[in-house]
């Protein structure tokens, strides 16, 4: 009986051992995989922006006041000389009637002048003549010629002072007429930052009272492009970019500008690069963030790698993907990984072999091929998973995958 018991649990001990042995013995690798396709790439510089009107006029006041009554409102239609708000007038009327006295007032001093000036000037005429036949002093011939003289003076002060007052009622007339605001061009209004009873000063300097876009069919991108990448940017290239109001379209513009004042935030320095956009539809808004892309060069029917087999290095337990030229490979080519760029691909047997390449310009997501013996439809690894299967179990077809034992 003990002998039966004892080998009971030799044989479980056994079993187990052997279950153990194969479960480990039958882990495979399987390999994640991309094709090598031929098309497209285009390079491009990634930059985020903000979309405003191309032109936007700032409207404001030239007096002070106390708004009465404000005509629009926001998005409001508005055309040139238009009305828009007016300013509590009344003290203005009467700074005019006040100016229009002064101006009544100077010109009477000026009749005055003029009448001291003929009175003055027919004496002095008189004494002249009268001094030759010794019947006045020549003491009253001077004086008669200084009191012309003096009224000449008078004159010409009231003739300034009439003309000072007529500028002084032209002055507060024209502030009577600021009080009265009017659209100074054909837009929409996009912003008004008063409400009625609300006090104005323009002491200092002119409150902006509203915000009128000139035409927001036709928008402009103010793009911030990194300095690193300025030098890519030019005139006339084509732009796509998204906001994210319309997620799911794309838009196109232009490069109609590149500024060269720098924008520095934080020590990072960008420029200012302006897209000039069709906005027909209006669906696109001023203060909208753009997600820019300007394509700099477009390579067209050339073979292209994911970058994700670019990343791709074998791990550990890929040994044979390492005998065959990985990381661990004795062959004395390890060096050579300064000098280019390798992949592997996959071949037939299901097995990665590593193949040199030159790589090129780079979308983010795939990469053109300059030098390296790949083909349209070559299976490239970009990573490895863990799985259990048989022996002789493969991938099903179509499924991206390749194992080795």
């Amino acid at each position: 009986m003990k002998k039966i018991v004892i080998g009971i649990v030799l044989a479980a001990i056994v079993a187990f051992a052997g279950y153990m042995y194969f479960r480990k013995d039958n882990g495979v690798s399987l390999y994640r995989t991309a094709k090598v396709e031929k098309g497209e790439i285009v390079d491009a510089i990634a930059a985020t922006g903000t979309i405003n009107a191309v032109s936007t006029v700032s409207v404001g006041s030239q007096v002070s006041g106390t708004i009465q009554q404000i005509f629009v409102d926001f998005n409001s239609r508005v055309r040139k000389g238009q009305v828009i708000a007016l300013i509590d007038p009344r003290l203005l009327e009467a700074a005019v009637e006040q100016a229009r006295a002064n101006v009544d007032n100077a010109k009477a001093s000026l009749d005055r002048a003029k009448v001291g000036v003929i009175d003055t000037e027919r004496t002095n005429r008189r004494n002249r003549e009268l001094v030759k036949d010794g019947f006045v002093a020549q003491a009253d011939v001077d004086s008669s010629q200084t009191a012309w003289e003096q009224a000449v003076a008078q004159k010409r002060s009231a003739d300034a002072a009439l003309q000072q007052a007529e500028g002084a009622l032209r002055i507060a007339r024209t502030n009577l007429e600021y009080a009265t605001i009017r659209s100074p061009v054909n837009g929409i209004v996009i912003s008004r930052s008063v409400d009625v009873g609300q006090t104005v000063a323009a002491s200092f300097q002119t409150p902006t009272l509203f915000s009128i876009a000139e035409d927001l069919t036709k928008m402009q991108v103010d793009t911030n492009v990194d300095e690193s990448d300025i030098a890519r940017a030019a005139l006339g290239q084509t732009v796509t970019f998204t906001v994210d109001a319309w997620p799911e379209k794309t838009f196109t513009g232009e490069v109609a500008q590149v500024r060269n004042a720098p924008i520095v935030t934080q020590n990072v320095v960008t420029y200012n690069v302006v897209v000039r956009v069709d906005n027909r539809e209006l669906f696109l808004k001023p203060g909208m963030t753009a997600n820019v892309s300007i394509e700099v060069k477009k390579f067209s029917d050339v073979i292209k790698i994911p970058n994700a087999a670019l990343r791709y290095r074998p791990t550990a337990k890929g040994t044979e993907a390492e005998s065959a030229g990985g990381r661990r490979q004795r062959n004395g080519k390890g060096k050579e990984e300064a000098g280019g760029q390798r992949v592997h691909l996959l071949g037939k047997d299901g097995k990665p072999a590593p193949v040199r390449i030159k790589s090129g310009v780079s979308n983010g997501t795939f990469t053109v091929l300059e030098e390296g013996n790949l083909k349209e439809g070559d299976l490239l690894v970009t990573g490895e998973t863990q799985g259990k299967r048989a022996a002789g179990d493969a991938a099903p077809p179509g499924m991206g995958l390749g194992r080795i034992r």
